[in-house]
């Protein structure tokens, strides 16, 4: 018996490691070339009606409701054929791309909660060799791609060259920027962006300082995607310093002097449900 375990266990050591992970979860729709049309003339109103109504002001969702709603379920998927329909390749104002890859981002992230509720955190569903990994399984048609969370996020997003775009992309997460309770436009995108960043510092969760010590203390975010905010500390805390809170600790991250820390991150699931248990 306990050869046998043993050469199970080195058959499966011996597959690609292709192998291992989950199997690809197709949302949205495959388009034909005919329907594709530019990102700019993508309609959001959908997502932003979903939003509204689950989604409240500190980006917590109502996922119970949600979940138990089949209709509105249903909407989300028409949402996401919607976006399928986009062709990433033809001409759009860069605003227009923008929008319409963060809306992707966090529709696809509610989604693929949604898949799995109820649950507790997105990192249940985050496996890293065997089984289903949300962040790189769950699939949406874009023109003629599919994307990744990954993908989306590193390949697109991130290339766009705004680090604000951190503070709008959402992984379910309490220790993520709240979930805007709206759609992101083109239109307004840049404003949005601002006032997510500050919004983000504004929580003492997620950053803090002590002018006399000359101390700061950041999100993690900010490490994992340091050099998207500039090639050393110093660039980086010079980055985020108009979105802080108050003078003084901007002055303190503009002089880019004081020593850093970060805080922990905090994965539980951005659940209405979850808050009220915990507030009790």
């Amino acid at each position: 018996m306990c050869r046998k375990v043993i050469l199970f266990g080195i058959a499966i050591l011996l597959q690609p490691v292709a192998a291992w992970a989950g199997s690809d979860v197709i949302i949205g729709t495959n388009a034909s070339s005919t329907q594709l049309v530019s990102m700019a003339q993508i309609d959001h109103t959908g997502w932003d009606q979903l939003l509204r109504k689950y989604c409240d002001e500190q980006g917590f969702v109502n996922y119970q409701a949600w979940h138990r709603s089949g209709q509105d379920r249903q909407l989300l998927q028409n949402y996401l054929a919607h976006l399928s329909t986009a062709n990433p390749n033809q001409s759009a104002p860069p605003a227009a791309k923008m929008a319409f890859w963060i809306n992707a981002y966090n529709a696809v992230t509610i989604h693929g909660i949604l898949r799995e509720y109820p649950t507790t955190s997105i990192r249940n569903h985050t496996a890293k060799v065997f089984g289903y990994n949300i962040w790189d399984d769950l699939l949406l048609p874009v023109g003629s791609q599919n994307f990744s969370l990954n993908q989306m996020e590193h390949e697109v997003l991130r290339k766009m060259g705004d680090p604000r775009v951190h503070f709008a992309i959402v992984c379910a997460s309490i220790g993520c920027p709240p979930l805007l309770n709206a759609a992101y436009s083109p239109q307004t995108l840049d404003a949005q962006l601002t006032a997510n960043a500050q919004r983000f510092f504004a929580d003492r969760e997620k950053f803090r300082y002590d002018a006399a010590q000359r101390k700061i203390e950041l999100s993690p975010i900010i490490k994992w995607f340091a050099e998207d905010f500039g090639a050393n500390q110093t660039a980086q805390l010079q980055a985020i310093a108009p979105f802080l809170p108050d003078q003084t600790s901007k002055t303190l991250a503009a002089s880019g002097q004081a020593s850093v820390g970060y805080l922990d991150y905090d994965w539980n699931l951005n659940d209405q449900a979850t808050r009220v248990a915990r507030q009790r």
